[in-house]
């Protein structure tokens, strides 16, 4: 099929990928514009691009696709379809109307649930059990288009991180799979009920609230894996916790009130139960397990964490 692929992170970058291995001709790459990156704020492109770029793919990277002028250029291209993984800009109806079998997204839950920007981090953080991806015939709406495969996995344990790797490979072999007979699988309207949004992760949802159960805050701690990272602060320095292991679930602490130390390794007063950071890292620094780091730098008994 002749297709343009619109995606931006490294999400993304599986199914572009999975496309091009699998023999569609891929007449345009479409990614969010180079933009200035961490601290040194040098212009990066982003990984899609840069897999594009790498595989003598052509690539656009307008910063809007509102304008006449980009609309005829997508137009122009004379697509079968079009396919969307994380690209971060909003498709006009000009664009969803331009190819012959229009848009399929590839989105990160299972869909009612968790439309939005934030899928993998909201599933995480509402304990839910499983996730999953859903291939989506795009329509005007945010995530509410008909669903053409939904495919699913456990979230136990695992970070945002690895889930999101894990969600980027499945969605991958769903798309070569629905391209490869679009007829025999026929877009389904989403269900009514269980809709829930996600909303972009905000950085001061990251920093750890001991007030609430160990078992919600270890959830913290994955869902920030690897960014932003849940933190704490301690002496206006900031500690951000990358794994964790909930102790005493259920269980109120006798003497400890939320956000203290309760001993030298690091096991904090959650309410109710504590957590023990295994995993961490300070300001400037590379990750390191607690242990080593608080060999470096001690955190007793009774301390109390911000």
């Amino acid at each position: 099929m002749r297709i343009a692929f619109m995606g931006t992170p490294p999400f993304a970058v599986p199914t572009l990928a999975a496309l091009h291995a699998a023999g569609h001709e891929i007449a345009a790459v479409y990614s969010q514009p180079p933009r200035p990156a961490q601290r040194g704020k040098k212009v990066q492109q982003s990984a899609v691009h840069d897999w594009a770029d790498a595989h003598g793919l052509p690539v656009r990277t307008p910063k809007s696709l509102k304008s006449a002028e980009e609309q005829a250029a997508f137009a122009a291209l004379n697509l079968d379809i079009a396919i969307v993984a994380a690209y971060g800009l909003i498709l006009p109806q000009a664009i969803l109307d331009a190819p012959r079998a229009g848009c399929l997204n590839v989105h990160g839950s299972i869909l009612p649930r968790w439309r939005g920007a934030a899928p993998v981090q909201r599933a995480i953080l509402a304990g839910d059990a499983e996730t999953g991806v859903t291939i989506m015939q795009m329509d005007a709406g945010l995530d509410t288009g008909a669903m053409r495969l939904i495919g699913r996995t456990p979230t136990g344990g695992k970070t945002a991180g690895d889930l999101t790797d894990e969600l980027a490979g499945i969605g991958a072999a769903m798309m070569v799979q629905v391209l490869n007979n679009l007829a025999a699988f026929a877009p389904e309207p989403q269900p009514e009920d269980g809709v829930t949004y996600a909303a972009k992760i905000d950085k001061s949802e990251a920093r750890l609230d001991f007030l609430v159960s160990a078992v919600q805050v270890e959830r913290q701690v994955r869902a920030f894996n690897p960014v932003p990272g849940a933190f704490f602060e301690l002496e206006s320095e900031r500690y951000k916790i990358l794994a964790a292991e909930v102790v005493h679930p259920g269980e109120t602490v006798a003497g400890a009130a939320p956000g203290v130390t309760l001993d030298d390794a690091l096991t904090i007063a959650c309410n109710p139960g504590a957590i023990r950071a295994t995993r961490m890292q300070r300001a400037g620094k590379p990750a390191m397990d607690a242990a080593e780091l608080l060999r470096g730098r001690g955190i007793p008994a009774g301390t109390r964490l911000a």
